[in-house]
């Protein structure tokens, strides 16, 4: 199975679809696949992977369909059970007619043109003090010594607790829209050029380095390219559709008369058209523009 995944990457490499392949690091992305000699026992909620026997697992769903195949992975002292299944299913059909569409911003989450609003959980900034600490911490340790590893781990302990954090609220905020809206309109946001950092190069330094990064902190921190990736498939599998429209001066264009400048977004959060006098909320604007 390793030498499959192995001519696979080779393969989109050749194709353009991906970078060269590189060898794997110890302790990321720890995984191996069985894709033969299982057997599922979702009953008694234990599976039998060759070599290691029956184990028992915490069952999320239920398996339904032929299994194909089986991933195991760990993180962080955890190990899951991905199981791959085949099955036919009807073409779903979304039971709203309605289109609606979603800014996503840093203030807010997201907002969507009904003026429906997601509020940020700002989950890194809850645990910045904590991660900052555990960092230091390791960087006291000599490297890959007993106490360093010791320190890694809660330092990885502490990224695993906010990256759950932020899964977990991107999957309520997605399903709620996926199932409420059939067709849901979203900008195409190029979030690595957005956060890319501002420091330069040494003929041409940046300016304000810092504040950039603490833009790019608060964007990486929100998940726009996460949150979009599930509305895609949650609205597939409800019948529905995304799509994704071009984000340009979606925030700087009255909704009313249609007049474009930067000064009609006084603000962070206030919108006012220097034309006509229209006032909103700048985040539900470009919601209405990219509906």
């Amino acid at each position: 199975q390793a030498l499959k995944n192995l001519e696979a990457a080779w393969g989109r490499y050749f194709d353009g679809l991906a970078e060269r392949p590189v060898f794997k690091r110890k302790g990321e992305h720890d995984s191996f696949r069985y894709p033969q000699g299982f057997n599922l026992d979702q009953a008694n909620r234990r599976i039998l992977l060759p070599k290691l026997g029956w184990v028992r697992y915490r069952s999320s769903c239920e398996a339904k369909g032929t299994v194909k195949n089986v991933t195991v992975s760990g993180s962080v002292g955890r190990w899951m059970v991905s199981i791959q299944t085949e099955r036919m299913v009807e073409r779903p059909v979304h039971p709203s007619t309605t289109e609606v569409g979603i800014d996503l911003g840093v203030a807010r989450l997201a907002t969507l043109s009904t003026g429906e609003i997601f509020e940020s959980p700002r989950f890194f900034d809850r645990h910045r003090d904590r991660l900052r600490k555990a960092q230091q911490s390791m960087s006291r340790k000599k490297k890959f010594s007993s106490n360093w590893k010791k320190a890694q781990r809660r330092v990885q302990k502490i990224h695993t607790e906010v990256a759950n954090a932020r899964r977990d609220c991107l999957h309520k905020v997605t399903t709620a829209i996926s199932k409420s809206h059939a067709i849901v309109y979203a900008e195409d946001l190029k979030v690595k050029n957005m956060s890319r950092s501002a420091k330069g190069t040494v003929e041409k330094p940046g300016t304000r380095v810092r504040a950039k990064a603490g833009l790019n902190r608060s964007i990486l921190d929100q998940g726009w390219g996460e949150c979009v990736r599930q509305l895609d498939y949650k609205l597939r599998w409800q019948g529905g559709q995304l799509i994704l429209v071009a984000p340009h001066h979606t925030s700087q264009t009255c909704p009313a008369c249609g007049h474009v400048a930067a000064e009609n977004r006084k603000t962070q959060a206030d919108f006012s058209c220097v034309r006509c006098g229209f006032k909103e909320n700048a985040d539900l604007v470009g919601a209405i523009n990219v509906l």
